[in-house]
């Protein structure tokens, strides 16, 4: 059996979709055969004492592929007895894969990609970089269409370019939770809510839904918008909500714990994250797992069409792409969504079966078990 190494910077109790995503492979990883090596964050012994496997924390935030790292992800790789390396994110952290297997016992080494690798493909620099991990990586993986369209020239002549996507614990997420008690919390009552839960960056376009709930609440006079997270954005949205006079409108919740973000959804009628391409392509959404959380949930799902995300939703069936910044085309569907139940009710269950049948974890990690699986031991 193939023991891995995953190192990675994306791990809880550190929130958002990449964390959820490489945090979900490794729980359905056969985890007396996994250990992880990560960069620290607040509440991480706590969090570690919990996991059936064991997590190795360096003292640092953030780690980067320098000398110190290498020799500690090689003493770690050679003391489990390791043979397969799994890099949560390609970049940068996949720079470490070519002196992990000089070093130690890997034989394999798979390399995850996201969204920011889509931007290192567009420069000069980085695009080197990115093809050296790729030299150096038996399997480089791609969450869509768009990001294998855009990694492909760099990456695709050099290594094994395979699709790897998000799973959904379509059990935690699921119609069946309870979102009433997060209503009550909030004070939104029976009010019509559209609920987005992300981190607060100005990629995710939560600006657009403050800017939307203008036409939202003159069709829905008493619709309410969740805005579920935190991040570094949230002092600006805050001052925006206050200048559009929508502080009894907009609740915005900051960080929540990671096991209440089910209720959290279930706690709207309606998702919506119209993310946005920023930075000349640079800033772009690799899929987005929330669109895929809602829709486990039963809701319908509104995303902008930034990158990956208008894959993580059937147009039509299962909610609607829109435009990132086109405040129009928001607030229109939102007004849609939030006045013909029938219609919300139909796009949420076509969504919550095509979570059921294409989005969940069990064929995803059998997936990845077969990726990191060297050759010669298949």
């Amino acid at each position: 059996m193939t023991r891995v190494l995953l190192v990675t910077n994306d791990f809880p109790p550190r929130q958002g979709g990449i964390q959820s995503f490489v945090h979900g492979m490794a729980t359905r990883l056969p985890t007396e055969h996994l250990v992880v090596y990560s960069s620290t964050s607040p509440g991480a012994a706590a969090f570690d004492r919990d996991q059936p496997f064991p997590v190795v924390r360096d003292r640092t935030s953030m780690l980067l592929p320098t000398p110190r790292v290498a020799r500690r992800a090689a003493s770690i790789a050679r003391e489990h007895d390791c043979d397969a390396v799994l890099f949560g994110a390609a970049a940068p952290l996949g720079l470490l894969a070519e002196g992990l297997k000089r070093r130690t016992g890997i034989r394999q080494a798979v390399a995850i990609t996201h969204g920011h690798e889509v931007g290192w493909a567009k420069l000069p620099v980085a695009r080197g970089l990115l093809r050296r991990i790729a030299e150096h990586t038996d399997v480089v993986t791609y969450l869509t269409d768009y990001t294998r369209h855009r990694l492909a020239p760099v990456v695709g002549k050099v290594t094994d370019l395979r699709q790897l996507t998000f799973g959904i614990d379509i059990d935690e997420f699921s119609p069946e939770v309870d979102g009433e008690g997060m209503r009550r919390r909030h004070g939104l009552g029976d009010a019509p809510v559209v609920v987005c839960v992300s981190r607060l960056v100005p990629r995710k376009g939560q600006d657009s839904l403050i800017d939307a709930f203008g036409v939202v609440r003159r069709a829905v006079p008493d619709a309410r918008l969740l805005l579920v997270g935190g991040g570094p954005y949230e002092k600006q949205l805050r001052a925006r909500i206050a200048a559009r006079g929508l502080d009894d409108v907009v609740v915005v919740t900051g960080s929540v714990p990671r096991d209440e973000l089910a209720n959290y959804y279930a706690a709207g009628d309606v998702f919506a994250m119209p993310c946005r391409t920023r930075r000349r392509g640079l800033d772009v959404e690799g899929l987005g797992v929330v669109y895929l959380e809602a829709s486990a949930t039963g809701l319908p799902v509104i995303a902008g069409d930034s990158g990956g995300a208008p894959e993580a939703v059937r147009d039509g069936e299962t909610g609607y792409v829109v435009p990132g910044g086109d405040i129009e085309t928001l607030g229109k569907r939102l007004v849609e969504l939030l006045t013909d139940d029938d219609l919300a009710a139909r796009l949420g269950k076509t969504g919550r079966d095509w979570m059921c049948t294409r989005w969940t974890w069990p064929h995803l990690a059998d997936r990845l078990a077969q990726m990191l699986t060297p050759p010669s031991d298949r």
